[in-house]
């Protein structure tokens, strides 16, 4: 059977298993290495951010979670798409360190400025506001859970209403390789790094055995994050064998990610030659189509794929670094025999 279920099904890509087999000797622990050290640096230089904290942590729930908990106070929560991961896809991860998760109804799975402003006014109007929980943070995933992807004005119309409002914006970029290579897109790492209070980028589903870099460009939000780490068992002992992947990944990052948006696409199309329909257009790695139970289709794709089931009769079929043309060659094949 061949996956098209998620982006972590694989080890990692070439240029990181090297790396890390060349990884030999004694490293001071806990991330304070060289390798660190010097991948810290190449992280602030791809972002033009030279006073931003870079930290190496394992994974996606493990960032979330840590970050969240360590700028939220105790009576403050998060705001999200009601699909946005922290939501859906965490176990109440969030919920569990004892802040809400305060979710907002959206089609395309991104949030909008003006969600924000509501949010914001309906509580500050709100003449019980001291009996409910704050929202003191914005969410968001750049792609999103539904592979959408957020453009450089819709991300500055939400930075600025979240600063108006005294709200930290925080981008999850799980998949960001992915939402920057798409041909959609009009954001850069900088304009991240200018932006967001905080974001992340993704290597676990991205190429990297594990690891994501979390990129703190607020100063008031640096203050004793380690300490926090620690705390939540983020801090790696062997921190070295994150800042050696991420010295290697990051140079070939574009081009494995740019290599999964072009499979992608041609799924895409495919579909929509085969007349089937997609739950939503996705111009990232992720696609959407929707197959009801009888479908023939259906029947001969689960013969041969794994593919990651959704509601409403949906599917989710997804690509990655490490995705061969071969396998999609096979797909396709199968959405068109007779």
């Amino acid at each position: 059977m061949i996956s098209f279920a998620c982006d972590y099904t694989r080890t990692a890509c070439q240029e990181v298993l090297e790396a890390l087999s060349w990884v030999d000797g004694q490293y001071a622990g806990y991330s304070e290495d060289e390798l660190c050290n010097e991948a810290r640096e190449m992280v602030r230089s791809m972002c033009e951010a030279s006073d931003a904290d870079v930290h190496f942590l394992v994974g996606g729930t493990q960032t979330n979670m840590t970050f969240i908990s360590s700028a939220l106070r105790p009576h403050e929560g998060v705001v999200c798409a009601k699909t946005g991961h922290i939501n859906v896809h965490e176990t109440g991860a969030i919920e569990s360190l004892g802040h809400k998760v305060l979710t907002i109804a959206s089609e395309d799975g991104k949030l909008t400025a003006e969600d924000v402003e509501r949010v914001a006014e309906d509580h500050r109007n709100d003449p019980n506001f001291e009996h409910v929980v704050k929202p003191g943070m914005v969410y968001i995933s750049n792609p999103t859970e539904l592979g959408t992807i957020y453009s450089l004005e819709e991300l500055t119309a939400i930075s600025e209403a979240c600063h108006r409002n005294g709200l930290i914006l925080y981008l999850d970029g799980a998949r960001l390789a992915y939402g920057l290579a798409s041909p959609e897109n009009d954001l850069s790492l900088p304009d991240l790094a200018r932006l967001c209070d905080a974001f992340y980028i993704g290597g676990t589903k991205c190429g990297a055995l594990f690891g994501e870099a979390l990129v703190i460009n607020n100063p008031a939000l640096k203050n004793d994050f380690r300490y926090i780490m620690k705390q939540r068992g983020a801090l790696l002992a062997k921190g070295f064998l994150l800042g050696a992947q991420f010295l290697a990944l990051l140079p070939v990052i574009g081009e494995y990610a740019k290599h999964a948006i072009t499979e992608a696409r041609r799924i895409r199309e495919a579909l929509i030659e085969a007349g089937i329909p997609l739950f939503i257009d996705s111009p990232t790695n992720q696609i959407f189509p929707v197959l009801e139970p009888e479908s023939p289709v259906l029947a001969r794709l689960q013969e041969r794929f794994v593919l990651d089931p959704w509601p409403e009769n949906t599917y989710r079929i997804t690509t990655d670094w490490g995705t061969s043309s071969e396998d999609v060659d096979e797909l396709i094949a199968a959405l068109t025999e007779d």
